[in-house]
């Protein structure tokens, strides 16, 4: 019987110059997750974003939920299946991932490193991986095998990139930490995750992801890690990107805990339209962040 889930258009911006006729000069990017999908184009000439999209899946429940939503949201959408892209990057969030070090990086130990930090179904998941070069490491992560077959039919003649949403946060925030001189913590909250991260001196000092319940989880998991990092909760510095609101109410409670936590900024390597005025400037750095690869 096929799933009926669906998928829900939260956010959408068209920029004035983007033309469907001028695709073979764009590159298209996806972040998919299990609850929610972003899309951008991104003009390959002067770097400019173009178009954005942000879905939340509200009835998925399972990976077979997950491909049936994004096989009909693709077919629904007016360019998402053409194949004449100038690059087609694709980020993956999930929770099974490992960073190793490129120097000790072996491609066919990969699967070995992933057993450290998540099981991998064999017969349902394949092992990828996706060098950063800002931090001169490399992320190993599991994606279905559905997924990548999936992708394989929808695009059979562009070769595509696979990448973790991790990565592209790794690679987004070192290149924002280029024009600090300081060390702060930097956050990113997602829906239902936050990610923490550590620059310093131009090396990945920390990464993690968490899990959140509820919004004290935020404030345990940013004190457990700042406590971690020999860093203090009323002097130390906190950059913040995400899915939270600058006169939200999780913002004043994140600021009676953390006195010095301020949003960070758009990526300097892309440029934007006077339509993304209406996107706050610390929303989408995941989104934006793949177009590094």
């Amino acid at each position: 019987m096929q799933s009926l889930a669906t998928f829900k258009l939260i956010k959408k911006i068209k920029d004035d110059r983007f033309e469907e006729d001028n695709i073979h000069e764009y590159s298209l990017l996806v972040n998919v997750g299990s609850r929610d999908v972003q899309i951008a184009v991104v003009g390959n000439l002067d770097h400019r974003v173009l178009f954005l999209e942000d879905y939340v899946l509200p009835s998925v429940s399972s990976n077979e939920d997950l491909l049936n939503t994004l096989d009909q949201l693709f077919d629904h959408h007016p360019f998402l299946k053409a194949g004449f892209w100038k690059s087609i990057k694709i980020s993956i969030k999930n929770q099974k991932l490992v960073q190793v070090p490129e120097s000790l990086f072996v491609p066919a130990s990969a699967a070995d490193y992933l057993k450290f930090n998540a099981h991998v179904n064999k017969s349902r998941e394949e092992v990828l991986a996706i060098a950063m070069k800002n931090s001169q490491a490399v992320t190993v992560f599991a994606v279905q095998k559905e997924l990548t077959a999936w992708l394989e039919a929808l695009y059979p003649q562009k070769q595509f990139t696979i990448l973790h949403q991790s990565a592209a946060l790794i690679e987004g925030v070192m290149k924002y930490a280029e024009t600090r001189t300081d060390n702060p913590l930097y956050l990113y909250v997602d829906r239902f995750k936050l990610h923490i991260l550590s620059v310093n001196e131009s090396k990945l000092v920390y990464y993690n992801q968490f899990n959140i319940l509820s919004f004290q989880d935020y404030i345990k998991y940013i004190m457990l890690v700042m406590k971690t990092l020999e860093m203090d909760q009323k002097t130390s510095k906190v950059i913040m990107w995400g899915y939270i609101g600058k006169n939200s109410p999780h913002y004043h409670e994140f600021y009676k805990y953390i006195q010095n936590v301020t949003f960070g900024g758009r990526p300097a390597h892309l440029t934007f339209g006077y339509l993304f005025d209406e996107v706050q400037d610390h929303h989408f750095l995941d989104l934006y962040s793949i177009n590094l690869f």
